[in-house]
């Protein structure tokens, strides 16, 4: 949903207790999890190379929202943990507008060597889909952020500027995909 200032926090623990029992908007869930990306969507696969050494950091930082929060991304509530059945609403701002886009956990890793977890959209979302955020370390202490996503636009808003929505995603991904590799460079 777009709006022209983002809500308070009233306003936005409302809506997420409106949707603690609402069903994601896809019905591929946990998809990000496999090779093969569901038809019928956009798919993202970016992957970059972290500091040798900063997996833990790299963890702290998606423990802590930090490649949302560096990307200029708002996530309600602030210090959501990353357990599946968590919802938060994701604010991004698309020039003067507001984008409020509801998810919800579905999936977390936690391993020796990879961390992560995807979301799913839920109603009100703009697009409908499936993001997920992975750091991994190999065996010769290498760490790779990878983000992979399936989507689609689900409102006529995000359909109509389909264009325009998807240069935002791809910035936006960008831009968290930097917004780690800073954190887990400090």
């Amino acid at each position: 949903m777009f709006r022209l200032r983002t809500p308070d926090e009233t306003q936005l623990a409302a809506h997420l207790a409106r949707l603690r029992h609402a069903s994601l908007t896809y019905q591929e869930t946990g998809a990000t999890r496999e090779r093969d990306l569901p038809h019928g969507y956009t798919h993202d696969r970016y992957r970059i190379d972290l500091e040798p050494g900063s997996f833990e950091r790299a963890q702290q930082g998606l423990r802590s929202w930090q490649a949302h929060r560096g990307a200029g991304v708002e996530v309600y509530p602030s210090i959501a943990p990353l357990e599946p059945g968590t919802d938060v609403i994701v604010t991004a701002h698309a020039g003067p507008l507001r984008a409020l886009a509801p998810c919800r956990i579905i999936y977390a890793i936690d391993e020796p060597d990879r961390f992560g977890f995807a979301y799913g959209t839920l109603p009100g979302h703009p697009e409908c889909g499936e993001e997920a955020f992975i750091v991994e370390r190999d065996a010769g202490g290498n760490t790779t952020f990878e983000i992979i996503a399936f989507s689609r636009p689900a409102e006529l808003v995000a359909r109509i500027g389909r264009p325009v929505a998807r240069r935002i995603q791809q910035r936006t991904t960008r831009a968290y995909l930097e917004a780690l590799r800073a954190f887990a460079s400090k």
